[in-house]
């Protein structure tokens, strides 16, 4: 088969297309003939050599996928070949073929197409997980999610709406504001020109937000527990405002406020698959009752990876980037 391959951490340029050997599925897994995948932040990471794929996932870069089911490893029941599946990885997404533990496929949901399926696995899985799973967002409370318009923030927007949150979110302009208020964002705010902490305030009379999802990291923590209600949580799920920050613990015991920090890829198959069945729970109703949807910026041919990254790295899109065999 065909995948993109790292032979040297590096730009954009450093994702080659190249024949590799064909992945054989052991027990409880399957071989998905990959029709698309899901662009992330963490492959740009890995590609540059920071984030490496947890021991025994595939090289290549790629957390999510949608496909055909090609052939089942030993001790795989309620799966047969040729089933239309998306899937959440550990790693190698970017291929022609990829090898999943069966506990983290999905069916492709009622109305949606087996290559958009592929913008789903990542986003419903760690929105799901993190806000409510974790944190517990419930009816009535307030959301604020960082990055508004990205993959994560366009999921985010209209889960929370859907189960009856109301949704603050920070974005990068006009045009990606715009993008999440059709989403159902309630309260947008322009990073670049207003104070968050103040917006929300103002938006929730003082009160705060009950949750946060946040992917900027140590620049934003600080003011994310400053703009926590009394009992708020924290989630934290990406660094990319850095990774050390000093806090001030009186703040957080004074709100009686809560702090996790998760990543996806890490875990064990056995906590992705408890994910992914709720994923299958909760949000499938939700997508084939038309009230959640991928959001898909732009399709681009596996082999011109290198153009997905630095389009990727630009933040001009709104919702996901997909490559496509």
């Amino acid at each position: 088969m065909h995948a993109i391959t790292i032979p040297e951490p590096g730009g954009p340029e450093a994702l080659v297309w190249a024949e590799v050997p064909d992945p054989v599925p052991g027990e409880g897994e399957v071989l998905v003939d990959v029709a698309a995948a899901g662009v992330n932040r963490a492959d740009v990471l890995q590609r540059q050599g920071v984030y490496p794929p947890p021991p025994g996932a595939a090289p290549y870069p790629g957390l999510e996928c949608s496909g055909r089911i090609s052939a089942l490893g030993p001790g795989v029941t309620g799966w047969a070949v040729g089933d239309e599946v998306c899937a959440l990885l550990a790693g190698g997404g970017y291929a022609e073929k990829v090898v999943v533990p069966s506990g983290q496929l999905l069916p492709i949901p009622e109305g949606v197409d087996l290559v958009t399926a592929a913008a789903l696995p990542e986003v419903t899985a760690t929105v799901w997980s993190n806000v409510f799973m974790i944190s517990h967002l419930r009816p009535g409370e307030t959301l604020l999610a960082h990055g508004g318009s990205s993959g994560i923030g366009t999921m985010a927007i209209q889960l929370a709406k859907a189960v009856g949150a109301r949704v603050a979110v920070t974005a990068g302009g006009p045009e990606k504001l715009a993008a999440c208020r059709e989403l159902g964002a309630d309260v947008l705010i322009d990073y670049r020109e207003q104070d968050f902490v103040e917006e929300v305030r103002r938006a929730t009379d003082g009160v705060g937000a009950d949750v946060i999802l946040d992917i900027v990291g140590a620049k934003y923590l600080a003011r994310n527990v400053e703009t926590l209600a009394t009992n708020g949580r924290l989630a934290i799920i990406g660094l990319q405002g850095g990774a050390k920050a000093e806090l001030n613990l009186a703040s957080l015991l004074a709100k009686s406020a809560a702090v996790t920090a998760t990543g996806l890829r890490g875990r064990s198959p056995a906590q992705k698959a408890a994910i992914i069945a709720a994923v299958q729970e909760h949000v499938w109703p939700l997508i084939a009752g038309g009230r959640v949807r991928p959001v898909v910026y732009r399709t681009i041919p596996m082999r011109d990876a290198p153009e997905a990254h630095r389009l990727l790295e630009s933040s001009e899109h709104v919702g996901k980037i997909l490559l496509t065999t």
